[in-house]
């Protein structure tokens, strides 16, 4: 005769089945992972999400193969600062975290779930990659999420944090997601490994040097922060959600600001040196513009003569680009046209406001940069910024010089409100480029060839290298105090809240990829 089972019991057994999938790691695989200095995936989440917060979905679903509660990957929602997010965290104690047909279709319902509520997603990824004993069905998994990170694509933030190996197409997802985090030491990302590397070219390369957190963000630019820790990796992602609005459809968030609107900083005023090819740091103009200690700067390590970061303004979040006069004078070259295009078009997606700092004499010349394609990189800049239809503002700060006057938000190209220092120099190029072209002649047949080259440029940067004919042409709007940079640019905010600007109707442009 069947035992009749009672709710009691059955609550009873949904506990005990809970507690198997919460504690499914064995203590050796969880010693071994803290042994690396890497937390297991819940332990991420709790650091991750707010107390209290998470909500796990398919805590009972197993692979076929493995039978194993959860598949290696722990997925659900919860709040991050107060902000609903979706999550997925691999698991590496659980079958190295390898990616099988059930991991993934986790992964895609939590993005799907992402897409419908309108929320950030937040991938954590810790994985040996695809699960060999599932054949095509691993590969046709990532394919599944491949697709997701896609089409979620400028709808919903991603955010991929890499916290151990992500290795051949596992690297894809995190690729396709709009920033992503890495781990000193510990984490690493490549497509073909060294051993692959020393078997088919003979080449001798380390995990870290092929594909480590520093090479990433200083060499090949695929990441976008390098944290020194695990717990530094996720506080930083906490710090980059507040700045984020949760979806395309909303306006970036506005918290209250206690930094003085009207603020006006006399350092700006002597920031400049004298000596126009003297440097100077962006980051401290910056830091003196925007609401206090609010600038958040990505991609820090990678082409640095270009600066992009979040800050806030009167507390609203604004997307800051500005050329770097310590780095290469500034110039624009290959790395910085793709650094700084794919951040105009994120900020762009969003609805945040794009605020610009120019100080650039031109493109970076030689043979490297022309073979390398920098007339199609820096296509890609110039494309971002006339796409953009957010509110962008741009502040000369001394040179803008040539086509990088063009491409750096410049008023032909839709930007709303222009304006320069007393110190900007608009001009096609620098005195001594000019006078050694323009009086070519007139320097032939002088006496003192110097001295007769130092008048015309002395005379060349009287008449032309300044604001002022910039301005009567309407190509700026105005030539401000450079003290009163913050209240201008904040009353221009508040202008341009309402600002609509149209682009023409088709199925997507093609830029210069």
């Amino acid at each position: 005769m069947a035992i009749k089972r009672t709710t009691e019991s059955r609550i009873k057994e949904l506990a005990i089945k809970r507690g198997e999938a919460l504690n499914v790691s064995t203590e050796k695989a969880v010693e071994k992972q803290h042994a690396k200095g890497k937390l297991t995936a819940r332990e991420r989440l709790d650091i991750l999400l707010d107390e209290n917060t998470f909500q796990e979905l398919d805590t009972f679903a197993q692979s076929p193969t493995s039978k194993i509660q959860g598949d290696g990957v722990v997925t659900g929602f919860g709040n991050v600062e107060g902000k609903r997010v979706c999550v997925f965290a691999q698991d590496f104690t659980i079958m190295g975290g390898s990616l099988g047909l059930s991991h993934a279709a986790k992964i895609c319902k939590v993005l799907d779930f992402a897409m419908k509520v309108g929320c950030p997603v937040i991938g954590l990824n810790d994985s040996g990659g695809a699960r060999i004993q599932e054949g095509v069905m691993s590969l046709a998994g990532y394919a599944d999420i491949f697709l997701r990170n896609t089409m979620a694509s400028g709808v919903i933030p991603q955010i991929a944090a890499i916290m151990g190996p992500c290795a051949g197409g596992a690297v894809y997802s995190p690729a396709l997601m709009d920033f992503i985090f890495m781990v000193r030491d510990t984490s690493f990302m490549f497509l073909t490994g060294p051993d692959v590397i020393k078997a088919v070219l003979n080449e001798d390369v380390t995990f870290e040097e092929l594909g480590g957190a520093l090479t990433h963000n200083q060499t090949s630019g695929v990441a976008h922060f390098a944290a020194k820790n695990e717990m530094d990796g996720i506080h930083q992602i906490r710090r980059l959600i507040t700045y984020l609005p949760s979806n395309n459809m909303e306006n970036p968030p506005r918290i209250k600001c206690d930094d003085d609107p009207n603020r006006k900083e006399d350092e700006l005023a002597t920031i400049i040196p004298d000596d126009p090819n003297k440097p100077y740091d962006m980051k401290k103009i910056i830091s003196l513009v925007v609401d206090r200690d609010s600038f958040f700067e990505v991609m820090a390590l990678y082409s640095p003569n270009i600066v992009i970061g979040f800050a806030r303004l009167n507390g609203i979040t604004v997307g800051m680009i500005a050329n770097q006069p310590k780095e290469l004078a500034g110039c624009l070259d290959i790395n910085s046209s793709v650094k700084g295009a794919r951040f105009v078009r994120f900020c762009d997606a969003f609805n945040i406001p794009i605020v610009t700092f120019e100080d650039v004499p031109g493109f970076l010349p030689g043979t490297n940069q022309e073979w390398g394609g920098v007339i199609r990189h820096g296509a890609k800049l110039l494309y971002s910024y006339c796409e953009a239809t957010v509110p962008k503002i741009l502040v000369i700060t001394r040179k803008s010089y040539g086509g990088a006057y063009c491409v750096m938000s410049s008023k032909h190209i839709r930007s709303d409100y222009n304006v320069a220092w007393p110190t900007a120099e608009i001009a096609v190029m620098g005195a001594q480029g000019a006078v050694n072209i323009i009086h070519r002649k007139e320097l032939n047949q002088a006496k003192d060839v110097e001295k007769k080259r130092q008048e015309l440029i002395d005379h060349y940067n009287e008449e032309l290298m300044h604001p002022y004919i910039a301005a009567e042409r309407g190509y700026i709007d105005d030539v401000i105090d450079p003290r009163s940079t913050r209240p201008k640019i904040i009353a221009a905010l508040e202008m341009l809240k309402g600002k609509v600007d149209l682009r023409p109707k088709r199925k997507h442009g093609n830029i210069p990829l």
